[in-house]
């Protein structure tokens, strides 16, 4: 039997409503996820967290919004975290991933997995042409 923490309710704190507040104003919508939700159950890690995600997902940088949330995606789906799959699935759908993008995505994570067991298992050394540690010119 799975317990969960129950939901906060944002009218109980002006802390979580004024959260709750800023997700609904960035991204035009009236839905609270269910992760701000029970977030909210110690405010400042959902200040914190939200802000976090703002600044990174909602920020316009050198990676542009879909991939963003495909990396998502595959860290998500590498980490065993299904409720995060779902919905960085839904909001790279929502940011124009196609199904052919999406079953792409899908064979690179599973190719991804099957070679970072290999190599692990295998212990094979890094070539010294790809260790990022080593001094470069």
């Amino acid at each position: 039997m799975t317990t969960h923490l129950p939901a906060a309710d944002p009218e109980t704190d002006p802390r979580v409503r004024a959260v709750f507040e800023d997700i609904r104003r960035s991204r035009n919508t009236d839905f609270i996820n269910n992760i701000w939700r029970w977030l909210a159950v110690d405010p400042a890690l959902l200040e914190r967290t939200w802000a976090e995600v703002k600044a990174v997902m909602g920020t316009p940088s050198s990676i542009d919004p879909l991939t963003k949330e495909m990396i998502y995606i595959a860290v998500s789906v590498a980490n065993g975290c299904g409720y995060c799959v779902h919905s960085h699935t839904a909001a790279a759908r929502a940011k124009g991933m196609s199904g052919e993008q999406y079953g792409e995505l899908l064979a690179i994570i599973g190719l991804a997995g099957k070679t970072n067991q290999l190599a692990t298992a295998l212990q094979i050394p890094v070539d010294a042409a790809f260790d990022a540690a080593a001094p470069r010119p």
